[in-house]
């Protein structure tokens, strides 16, 4: 009696590859597949279709380079946007994009980590990742996102614990995790919140449920980066090994090979620690005795 031995498939999932060459998420690429956009070896790729690094991949007809998969180099950098910029790679009213100031890419192209929109300014990720940029961006990783926002109105202990327990957006629930008092007075009335979504506008949306409006609005935090000091508006800085990996290790990623700048590319390095709020700033809670995080 003979028993047939069965070959494990080989390769990797397609998506898994065209991730990884930082071409987008494995949902987009997915997305790709089904729409009929990628073959391999010069055949339509269907979802669950494997493939090799010896396999011709091409997308739209265009052969891509496997090299960043190949070498598994993760690269990170760090963003200072401008209010006035949008998020998307081309704009058919001309405004000026997220995407004009980075470094170029080739056979690869950065992924933005989230969005901030138009008006809001600050911290942006980029990688060349696109399942590292898939899983910071997915709702069940809960990566926490602070602002700096300066709100107008009466803001009163009650209307603080409705932002706490959260409130009924269009959208569903929402709600921050924290709320500390900047100072400041009037019209110049300064927060510092967080939140664990990037639902569209959410910051805004939760202050205006209270009759609050925000008159400015900055990221300056996504998970374990924090904004550099020295990072003015419209520049970027590429991310040591260091700041990858923690990024990596909130979504349960190994850490992976480093990008070796060049010295003229290497800026100052980003001290991982806690944010601190200077002066005599005062925590929000709805229960007093009790930090809010």
């Amino acid at each position: 009696m003979t028993t047939e031995t069965t070959l494990p498939p080989q390769g990797e999932k397609l998506q898994k590859i065209l991730a990884g060459a930082g071409l987008g998420s494995r949902r987009e690429m997915e997305r790709w597949i089904t729409e009929g956009r990628i073959s391999v070896n010069g055949v339509k790729a269907s979802l669950g279709d494997r493939a090799t690094l010896a396999d011709v991949i091409a997308v739209d007809g265009r052969v891509i380079k496997l090299d960043t998969y190949a070498s598994g180099i993760r690269r990170v950098i760090a963003y200072n946007k401008p209010e006035g910029e949008i998020c998307s790679r081309s704009d058919k009213e001309g405004r000026p994009t997220v995407f004009d100031k980075l470094p170029k890419l080739k056979g690869e192209r950065w992924i933005s980590i989230g969005r901030l929109d138009l008006n809001t300014s600050g911290l942006l990720l980029f990688t060349n990742d696109g399942e590292l940029a898939s899983r910071l961006m997915h709702p069940s990783h809960s990566i926490e996102r602070e602002y700096a926002v300066r709100v107008m109105g009466d803001i009163t202990q009650q209307k603080v614990k409705n932002l706490f327990e959260g409130v009924e957006l269009e959208d569903g629930m929402a709600r921050f995790t924290d709320i500390v008092d900047s100072g400041g007075t009037g019209i110049n009335h300064w927060f510092h919140v967080c939140i664990l979504e990037g639902r569209n506008r959410e910051v805004r949306r939760l202050w205006e449920s209270q009759d609050l409006k925000v008159s400015r609005l900055k990221r300056v935090r996504f998970g374990s980066m924090i904004i550099p000091d020295h990072l003015r508006q419209g520049q970027f800085q590429e991310l040591e090994k260091q700041d990858i990996d923690a990024l990596a290790a909130l979504v349960d990623l190994s850490p992976a090979p480093a990008f070796h700048k060049k010295p003229q590319d290497r800026l100052k390095k980003n001290e991982m620690q806690a944010r601190k709020v200077k002066g005599s700033a005062k925590r929000f809670s709805p229960h007093p005795k009790k930090r809010s995080r």
